[in-house]
This record gives C-alpha cells, sequence and structure tokens, in this order.
C-alpha cells in the first residue's frame, strides 16, 4: 500500500473485497447508509459504508470529527439502526432483527467497551463481570471467570465497588465485562480517553493481548494514534465515507495520514 505521505488524496475508497475477506467474519457491513433528522435537509453520518472484519481481528476506526466513527460503531454494534444497507455480526444479519430480538442478541454475542466503564456503581466487581450474562438469564461459568480476572489482573478484587477502584482498575473490569460472555466482537469506544497516557497504554496492551489469546474480535473507536497503532489495522473515515486502510501502523503514518485527512 502506499505509504500516508503519498497517498492521492482521490484514492478509490476500500471496498468489503479490500477490507477483511467474509469467510469467517465477525462483521460485516453492506452498503450503509445513516441519516439523522428528517426532510427538507436530513444530515447523512455514514454514506455506502462496506467493510468485512475477520474473526480474531483487531481494528482501530479513525477520523476527523464528524467523519462518522461513532456512528459506524452504533450501527455496527447494533446500537442504532442504519438507514439502508445490511449489517452482519457473526452469521445473523442483524440489521433485518426486531427491536426485542436485537436486545437479546446484543446481550448475548457483543461487548462493549466505553470510555467512562459504564460500571454499576452499588455492584462488586464480580457482580458487574457477570450482569451481561445475568440479564441474558444464564448462569456464570464461575471457572472462566476466576480464570478471566486473573487474566485482567484483578485477582483479589473481586468484592470491591467501583468506588474503590482507580480508573484502570475500573476499565479492566469493563473489559472482563466485555469478554465474559465469549462475545462475536467487542466494540470499544475510546477505551482510554480517560486515562492518563501509561495507564491507558497498559489498559489497551492489555485488552490487545487477552483479545490475542483468546481468539477475540476488537473494533476500537478513537482519536489516538497510539492507540490505532497498537491495532493490525485502522480504517480511516472521512465524510461518512470509508477512504483508506492502513496495515500493521505505526502512529507516526496514523498521524501524518490523519493530517491529509484535516486538510
Amino acid at each position: 500500500m502506499t505509504s500516508p505521505s503519498t497517498q492521492p488524496a482521490t484514492a478509490p475508497p476500500p471496498t468489503a473485497a479490500t477490507v477483511g475477506a467474509t469467510v469467517g467474519a465477525a462483521v460485516r457491513l453492506e452498503e450503509v447508509h445513516k441519516q439523522y433528522g428528517g426532510t427538507p435537509a436530513p444530515v447523512p453520518a455514514l454514506r455506502g459504508v462496506s467493510l468485512t472484519l475477520p474473526t480474531g481481528s483487531f481494528t482501530a476506526v479513525m477520523g476527523p470529527s464528524g467523519s462518522g466513527k461513532s456512528t459506524l460503531l452504533n450501527c455496527a454494534a447494533g446500537l442504532d439502526v442504519p438507514t439502508s444497507g445490511r449489517v452482519w455480526v457473526g452469521g445473523e444479519e442483524i440489521s433485518a432483527l426486531a427491536p426485542d430480538a436485537l436486545t437479546r442478541f446484543r446481550r448475548e454475542h457483543v461487548g462493549f467497551v466505553f470510555q467512562d466503564y459504564n460500571l454499576v456503581a452499588h455492584l462488586s466487581v464480580t457482580d458487574n463481570v457477570q450482569l451481561p450474562v445475568m440479564l441474558a438469564g444464564k448462569e456464570p461459568d464461575l471457572a472462566w471467570q476466576a480464570e478471566l480476572l486473573a487474566e485482567i489482573g484483578l485477582t483479589g478484587m473481586e468484592d470491591r465497588r467501583p468506588g474503590e477502584l482507580s480508573g484502570g482498575q475500573a476499565q479492566r473490569v469493563a473489559i472482563a465485562r466485555a469478554l465474559f460472555s465469549r462475545p462475536t466482537v467487542v466494540f470499544a469506544d475510546e477505551p482510554t480517553g480517560a486515562l492518563d497516557s501509561r495507564t491507558g497504554t497498559d489498559v489497551l496492551t492489555l485488552l490487545r493481548d487477552t483479545a490475542s489469546r483468546l481468539r477475540q474480535t476488537v473494533v476500537v473507536v478513537t482519536h489516538d494514534p497510539r492507540v490505532a497503532a497498537a491495532s493490525e489495522q485502522v480504517l480511516l473515515l472521512a465524510d461518512g465515507r470509508l477512504v483508506d486502510r492502513l496495515d500493521a501502523p505505526t502512529a507516526e503514518q496514523v498521524t501524518a495520514r490523519m493530517l491529509t485527512l484535516g486538510r
């Protein structure tokens, strides 16, 4: 691929065929459009985005403010419904599901890690981690829970409440909760945004390495080139369109390409 410094501004956008392979796909979008507002002037947030992310991949999504990053995450995760187009998670076309069925599907097949952790303040670490499984009406796998908490570095903190944790520890709980149900894909929205640089790097490395060992698919939306550089590939959005892809990126490459998009 042409380096970011020489990539022409008019380069054709990646297609579903060039962003991953359909076989073994964890996430697939086909010509997804999303508009907000009604007539006479709806605001387009996504404009025909197509992509396929293979199982076990670690992908970062970047772009200038207003490029459609959060909308892409919301549509891919089933938190929002595309105006047109189709979305699959695993083998399920979630864009065709009724609201109740979509809610049940998300509980069982989609994990979330957010910037502000989204932990329940009055619940313990253990209860927060188990929460999605309990809401799905399933019995938690206690052996898997112990293994995961050890993997994440939370052994001995099982009975603590979120208020008794540091920011880095709280985000580790959020990561454990996202991974506990062994979902098809984990979506992370600015997962290190509320952390200092060193803690953020530690948490991101933990998420990447743990996901790799578990063969877990992760999609991270970020504005931070250092976060993006920890991924296997970076997908770049501009004006609601998928315009570029960087494989095995460095922070310098990501920064250079983002500056180009900004101009």
